[in-house]
């Protein structure tokens, strides 16, 4: 049942083309998955500074900083594939 529906999506994607696609993907829905990407990779980066200074407090100083830096870089990165043609029907 779920593997029909990612075939049968598939199909509808590669029939649609490239034009429909890309309109598909609307800047929200980048900025949605660049925040909730950031959510997880921050508190990675947390962790691992944490584990590597020993300070808490170095460990957040880190990590909020990296998180305005990575999804600002991330949308853009996101956007910019979005207009690559490679590899897309």
């Amino acid at each position: 049942m779920i593997i029909d529906q990612i075939l049968t999506s598939s199909k509808e994607t590669q029939e649609k083309g490239f034009e429909s696609d890309i309109k598909s993907e609307k800047p929200i829905r980048s900025i949605v998955k660049a925040i909730s990407w950031r959510i997880v990779g921050t508190v990675d980066t947390i962790i691992i500074s944490w584990f590597i200074t020993g300070e808490l407090t170095m460990a957040l100083s880190i990590g909020s900083i990296e998180v305005i830096t990575k999804m600002v870089l991330y949308y853009g990165h996101e956007r910019i594939w979005n207009l690559v043609k490679w590899r897309k029907q």
